[in-house]
């Protein structure tokens, strides 16, 4: 039997070049040009934007760079001007490009008032080489039979370089009229009155943290700070399974809410373990070990199935980039047609960054969090580590001073919130039972038992300040204070 040449599959298939010419538009350059010399007050349309490089000549590109630094200096951008400098150009030298020729460039003026359009056109027909580049370079890459980078490095190196391109230009920037922040305001504040409690943003699951904060607002990053063993990770993972079990989407429905939670430090299975057992109201040790009773077994196989669908996603891929946390977020909310409703980093310092030392890399990661909050329009918390200067103070709860590896932290962050457990220290601290101190030292055990505080250092759209919260070690479980007392200090 022979197969048709249509079922013939070429295995030694090799990519022909690409023969088309690249999209450009050389005289929409020069009467842009022409255009701009004519009147520099034009450049009001275009110098937030286009840059040197979005020019396909390279002689125009050189040409519009001296004219931005002109311009900048307060100076006339002509022919006149711009001759000096001109001169000075190799291609001028060689006579590969005519002296005269920015008297050429300004009789191709066509009309000024399309120098908006024109550069904007200029700007698209960037993009288009940029991604006929990009997309060659990922082709010929894809080729290659070398290990590394691996396809999947490839892949979240393509996406990168499309989320650069696409946000490298600012067109749809610049000042906004009053009136569009106003009805911004109006929407916020009827999503306020329809929600439970009046929240501006999604509800935590602690009402006193809810009444300070007024819920998580998009585009805010929250950093969630405290000495090992305070229970960060505890009250990430709380907010993170109330948001996504509990808390009412844009339309109102429960259980739509989409989070991610990025977990550097813990594997998936540690962190399912935490919200199972905190559901079960079992140790989470217990189910490690499976010292569990058969009424035990039985209720984790029924809470089991209840998270079955809790749209709540776990990475633990140690060491990611910023960049990578980005692309993930996006493939994420790309795939479920949803848009996320909360990003949570566990923790910062263990995100790779590229600054020269650490200061610079806190500072990267932070301005790179903080940038993916506002480009998704979704609170992003991380978790952070704080210095050991809070062990050496008799009062040792956090301050803003005790964020570890970078003033950035505070800087870039809209909510920094302290985690402080009175009885982890406390406990430490236990003088001899025959002694006078320990009258008074089991009193204040008494009072510190099974409680937590949530500091609010910084806030910045609203107040700050202290709230009691209670804390089972046991299960990684923060609930409200029982009865009518609430939890403010």
């Amino acid at each position: 039997m022979t197969q048709s040449s249509a079922e013939i599959i070429d295995y030694n298939f090799t990519p022909q070049p690409d023969r088309r010419t690249a999209p450009h538009n050389e005289n929409l350059e020069m009467a842009l040009l022409a255009a701009l010399m004519h009147n520099n007050r034009a450049f009001e349309y275009c110098i937030d934007f286009l840059k040197p490089d979005h020019f396909s000549n390279r002689f125009h590109a050189k040409i519009y760079e001296d004219m931005v630094r002109l311009i900048n200096k307060g100076m006339i951008a002509d022919p006149v001007t711009l001759q000096p400098f001109f001169l000075q150009y190799e291609w001028v030298k060689d006579k590969s490009v005519p002296e005269n020729y920015l008297i050429k460039l300004a009789t191709h003026l066509v009309a000024v008032i399309n120098t908006a359009e024109y550069a904007k056109t200029i700007y698209d027909l960037y993009l288009r080489r940029a991604l006929i580049n990009y997309g060659t370079e990922t082709v010929n890459q894809a080729f290659s039979h070398e290990i590394d980078p691996d396809g999947k490095a490839q892949l979240e190196a393509a996406e990168q370089k499309l989320f650069e391109l696409a946000s490298s230009g600012t067109i749809d920037g610049g000042p906004a009229k009053f009136s569009k922040g106003l009805t911004a305001m109006v929407t916020t504040a009827s999503a306020a009155v329809m929600r439970p409690g009046g929240l501006a943003g999604v509800a935590t699951g602690l009402t006193d943290l809810d009444r300070l904060l007024g819920g998580l607002a998009p585009s805010d990053l929250i950093i969630i700070a405290g000495r090992p063993s305070m229970g960060k990770t505890a009250l990430a993972t709380n907010i993170a399974y109330h948001i996504a079990a509990h808390s009412p989407d844009q339309n109102g429905e429960v259980g739509k809410n989409l989070v991610l939670f990025f977990s550097l430090e813990m594997s998936q299975e540690q962190l399912v373990t935490r919200v199972a057992a905190e559901q079960m109201n079992l140790s989470s040790e217990k189910i490690r070990r499976g010292d569990l009773t058969p009424h035990e077994f039985e209720a984790m196989i029924e809470v089991v199935a209840q998270l079955q669908d809790l749209p709540l996603y776990i990475d633990d891929t140690p060491a990611l980039t910023v960049s990578a946390l980005r692309t993930r977020s996006r493939r994420l909310a790309r795939q479920n047609k949803t848009k996320l409703a909360l990003i949570v980093v566990d923790y910062l310092q263990l995100l790779k960054g590229k600054g020269e030392n650490r200061v610079q890399e806190i500072s990267e990661i932070t301005q790179g969090l903080k940038a993916l909050a506002k480009e998704l329009m979704v609170p992003v918390i991380a978790l952070s580590q704080l210095s050991r200067a809070v062990e050496q103070r008799e009062d040792k709860r956090p301050q803003l001073a005790d964020l570890r590896d970078s003033g950035t932290i505070e800087q870039d962050a809209d909510i920094v919130a302290f985690v402080y457990r009175e009885e982890y220290y406390l406990e430490r601290e236990e003088p001899a039972v025959d002694s006078e101190k320990h009258d008074k030292w089991q009193v204040q055990m008494e009072r510190a038992h099974g409680k937590a505080e949530i500091i609010i250092a910084k806030q910045r759209h609203g107040p700050i300040g202290r709230i009691e919260v209670v804390f089972d070690g046991a299960t990684t479980r923060f609930s409200d204070l029982d009865g009518d007392d609430n939890g403010f200090i």
